[in-house]
């Protein structure tokens, strides 16, 4: 008991000597071995606790207690792994044998016994009967898991339950009928819902319930009454309009119909906005299938009074829109038709009309009241936004620098015209805007974020940083952004570490995110026994279900994708080269002492930001202690800069590692495979290889990427020696075997088939980029012709019908990429030069061209006047400027001369 309580101290050390000194003076005794596995179990080494556990249950099998927690550890149990801990993910926990635990290696059948047995000992309790159910339910076996509860009702009297358990009870009611119906027994389901419906007290779950199982049991026109009676309560519930066009046959997954399908939609919701005027929802679906000028009237009724009322987030309610095959498909690489272009822009000749008539007779077209000064405002700022998301950014900016000077201290203008900064390429001077934003508000989060956001594009690591840390605890703020698992900011962070070449912090920062979730898998551990007792089984089977698919969120993958780059990289350019050991040997050590002071200052220099303080907090942690006598002492990182990170001895080899998590939870990702495919190129694995690039065929084969893939994996083979061993001759006969089912290389040679690829995407500037690269890879003498191929390329207007100037094809990023690849791959020099004046042209605003309008070459936003005071129309010299604010915590100047 003393070592329990030293735990809780974290004193664990003593804890665990004195627990082991009771189990040496009394080895039979089920409360040492049960106290032990509570260590192991805090510790989250649950493959210990589970032995210790079961080590208790053969002195004791009749323990409830034991039992108990025993079933939750079943949950997560934990497959072991004979490695060492320099081969750990450091998201897992390390043991001192040097094994690490994998979570959410559920022993279910090991589960559903013990609770059989907790059920046995134990009939009369509640818990153990649900508990029963649910494990059956999680092993597949639903119709047992009803049967389980029925038998419970059994044992309940007529009148059960009472007034303080009628909702739990509810809720194994609701939980039985959605057993039944993932059995499929429908009518049933239905027949037991209206018998129970009295004892239900969610009456709302309760009518969902009754409509789904009346939609798939086929009583389409039941559904369609009932979910017009669930519209009635909430009428700006999607869910509740797509089951109604489902059961009026009416619901399209592709979003295109029929015309006499869109009359019939039209007709249903031109009802449904006489009973609903002030549903907002009714006026929006119509936009969705409605075309041509029936789609103008509806957009116009719609658009107006979000207009004058002045709402920021209409263009974003608008722009799924965009996407739609008939109203913008403008973004696309494909040409749309010209039917679809004209429906395209109807949203921009509609908000110009209205811009038009409101700055020249100050209403709306066909009406005569007059239009209040802010409307002319709000038509801006929508307009900004519509040019910036088709590419016109001149035309963006001037619209949104007219609706700054129209009233200058809207917030949300400079957020927008930070936005469209950064997406013409001016990330610095995105972060300035984003930042004279920010300190208009200097309450406000989100604006906060967002600059801090800005701030990292731009690799202004250090002031993000600073300016992130305002809104977090005061004491060690850098550990309070990984505390409150801030992954954007450590994604954004890592991304910009990795621009600037520093693996180490880069890493540090995508295994931080990692980390954060194997957090949230071990969280799950409190619910289980919670949601049991609290009969919430709905939810707590949908959340077992949630983190069985949790490494398939996006920020997982980015993180997981963006750590295999940096160990490919790291394993290219190993950070002890020769080149850079034959550097050091001919220095004297007098030099060598010089450049190492110079090292360890520019260090001391980048970090001040991050770790400036670190110390005084950790003294003053150190010593206090809460009013509970705990300490509260964080675990010192042995790595906190990610130095040991890049000693890593094989790179490779912690590749497999995300690697395999993400095939498993990402495997329709064409980057999941991309990185496979360089991953296995490099370790020689020939096979794993071939397979990825099969996957890539699978997913997108006309994709560059995938092309490239191709070309480079039967160049690698074609180049391979006669194979020799019995290994080797296997691998050769299997790829000569599957080689004839690849149509792109059926009776064709590797150039061939590079040279069809070409004719089928020859105006796509990234197949020829594709094409260009591999005919240099096929043949090192043809890399002119390559050079000549990229440099041929012409940058199309896109066919669109826009009334302010032409949108061009080509993107600022593919633009980048093609500028590296003629820098770094093909190396010549003269044809990356000549790249960048070109698109210096088509990207004014672009850094990374230095176009004439970036603040790379005019030092400022947009070529604006540096004596200009009023807010979004300031100068910033760049990084340096910024920090003053971050340091006044706002700049006030910008106000002094306004008027409101």
């Amino acid at each position: 008991m003393k070592g329990l309580t030293l735990n809780c101290m974290d004193r664990k050390s003593e804890a665990y000597e004195l627990v082991r000194l009771g189990l040496k003076n009394d080895l039979k005794s089920h409360v040492c071995w049960h106290v032990y596995g509570l260590l192991y179990r805090s510790d989250r080494e649950y493959r210990e606790a589970i032995k210790c556990y079961r080590n208790a249950l053969r002195i004791d099998p009749d323990n409830i207690e034991i039992l108990r927690d025993l079933s939750l550890l079943q949950f997560l149990r934990s497959m072991p792994q004979d490695e060492t801990v320099e081969g750990v993910p450091k998201s897992y926990n390390v043991d001192g044998k040097g094994r690490f635990i994998v979570a959410q290696m559920r022993d279910l059948t090991g589960f559903v016994e013990t609770r059989q047995q907790l059920l046995t000992l134990k009939p009369n309790h509640r818990m153990n009967w649900i508990g029963f159910a649910v494990a059956h339910h999680l092993i597949s076996n639903g119709a047992k898991a009803v049967e389980i509860l029925e038998a419970y009702e059994g044992t309940l009297e007529d009148d059960y339950p009472p007034d303080n358990e009628r909702c739990e009870h509810g809720e194994m009611l609701l939980y039985k009928i959605s057993l039944l119906e993932e059995c499929g027994f429908l009518e049933r389901a239905l027949e037991e819902l209206h018998k129970k419906e009295p004892k239900i007290v969610d009456k709302l779950t309760y009518k969902e319930q009754e409509v789904s199982l009346l939609v798939k049991l086929g009583r389409m026109e039941e559904g369609a009454n009932l979910y017009k009676a669930l519209l009635a309560m909430n009428p700006d519930n999607y869910r509740y309009h797509e089951g109604l066009q489902k059961c009026c046959v009416l619901h399209s997954e592709n979003g295109k119909y029929s015309s006499d399908e869109t009359d019939q939609l039209d007709a249903l919701y031109k009802s449904l906005a006489k009973e609903y005027t002030w549903s907002s929802t009714v006026k929006r679906i119509p936009l969705d299938f409605l075309q041509g000028d029936k789609f103008r009237d509806a957009a116009v009724n719609y658009i107006k009074p979000l207009l004058t009322k002045g709402v920021p987030s209409l263009f974003s309610d608008l722009s799924p829109l965009y996407d739609h095959p008939g109203k913008a498909s403008l973004l696309t690489t494909d040409f749309p038709s010209p039917f679809e272009l004209k429906q395209a822009d109807i949203i921009e000749q509609l908000v110009l009309q209205l811009e038009h008539s409101v700055r020249n007779d100050g209403r709306y077209p066909e009406r005569t009241e007059k239009e209040p000064p802010s409307t002319l405002l709000w038509i801006l700022f929508f307009l900004a936004q519509h040019y910036d998301r088709r590419g016109q950014y001149d035309v963006a900016l001037s619209k949104i620098d007219e609706a700054i000077q129209h009233t200058p201290t809207v917030i949300d203008l400079y957020s927008v015209k930070s936005r469209i900064l950064k997406h013409a390429g001016d990330f610095s001077a995105a972060a300035s805007l984003a930042d004279e934003a920010r300190c208009m508000d200097l309450a406000d989060r989100y604006i906060n974020s967002e600059c801090v956001k800005r701030m990292l594009q731009a690799d202004q690591v250090a002031l993000a940083e600073k300016t992130a840390v305002l809104f977090t605890k005061d004491g060690d703020q850098h550990n309070n952004l990984h505390d409150m698992q801030c992954m954007w900011y450590e994604l954004a962070s890592g991304e910009s570490y990795f621009r600037q070449g520093d693996l180490g912090w880069a890493l540090k920062k995508f295994l931080a995110v990692e980390k954060h979730y194997a957090d949230i898998t071990e969280d799950q551990f409190d619910f289980h026994s919670y949601c049991l007792r609290k009969m919430t089984l709905r939810a707590y089977v949908e959340m077992l279900k949630f983190q069985d698919r949790l490494h398939s969120h996006a920020y997982f993958h980015k993180a997981a994708a963006s750590a295999i780059r940096c160990y490919l990289k790291l394993y290219d350019s190993p950070l002890n080269s020769p080149a850079e050991e034959e550097d050091n040997t001919s220095k004297t050590p007098s030099q060598k002492k010089k450049m190492k002071k110079l090292r360890k200052a520019e260090r001391a220099k980048k970090l001040c930001f991050i770790s400036g303080g670190e110390e005084k907090n950790e003294e003053s942690s150190a010593s206090g202690n809460s009013k509970f006598g705990k300490r509260h002492i964080k675990p010192v990182d042995p790595d906190p800069h990610g130095e040991k990170l890049l000693k890593t001895e094989d790179p490779l080899a912690e590749t497999s590692k995300y690697l395999k998590l993400l095939q498993k939870h990402s495997p329709d990702s064409l980057e999941t495979h991309l990185l496979s495919f360089e991953a296995n190129m490099r370790k020689q694995k020939i096979l794993l290889a071939f397979q990825a690039v099969k996957q890539l065929l699978r997913l997108d084969a006309e994709n560059p990427d995938s092309h490239r893939c191709l070309i480079k994996f039967f160049h690698k083979v074609e180049s391979m020696p006669a194979p020799v061993t019995d290994a080797e001759k296997l691998v050769r006969s299997v790829l000569e075997a599957e080689r004839p089912s690849i149509s792109q290389l059926q009776n064709k040679t590797l150039s061939e088939a590079n040279k069809v690829f070409l004719g089928k995407y020859e105006d796509s500037l990234m197949h020829r980029v594709a094409v260009a690269e591999m005919l240099n890879i096929l043949d090192p003498a043809r890399k002119l012709e390559a050079v000549k191929l990229i440099e041929d390329s012409s940058n199309k207007v896109m066919p669109t019908n826009g009334a302010l100037g032409p949108v061009m094809e080509w993107k600022l990023k593919d633009c980048i990429a093609v500028h590296k690849l003629l820098d770094k791959v093909l190396i010549d020099q003269d044809a990356a030069l000549r790249w960048k004046v070109r698109c210096a042209e088509y990207f004014p605003y672009s850094t990374y061209f230095e176009g004439s309008r970036s603040s790379a070459v005019h030092n400022s936003l947009n070529n604006l006047d540096i004596n200009t005071t009023v807010n979004g129309g300031a100068s910033y010299p760049g990084i340096s400027g910024s920090e003053n604010s971050v340091a006044s915590n706002g700049k006030l100047e910008a106000f002094k001369n306004l008027t409101i």
